[in-house]
């Protein structure tokens, strides 16, 4: 990352930092359900949303969470 990117992640990251996160109890990880649901209403399936991106990490982190603590049926 260079320099100026990384000034602009630390300014930027306090005002992100309670809606992109790493859930580690089932209250974070309802809340990013709850927010993963709103970004999958708004976006739907266009790639070129400005959200799109956001909604992806937010499944990623989802699919990490799921995967650690929800048993397989």
């Amino acid at each position: 990352m260079e320099p100026l990117e990384a000034q602009e992640a630390f300014h930027l990251w306090p005002s992100m930092a309670p809606v992109v996160y790493v859930p580690h109890t089932e209250d974070e990880y309802e809340r990013i359900v709850a927010l993963l649901d709103q970004l999958i209403d708004e976006v739907g399936e266009e790639e070129s949303h400005p959200l799109a991106s956001l909604m992806e990490i937010l499944g990623v982190l989802v699919g990490a969470y799921e995967a650690e603590h929800v048993p397989e049926l």
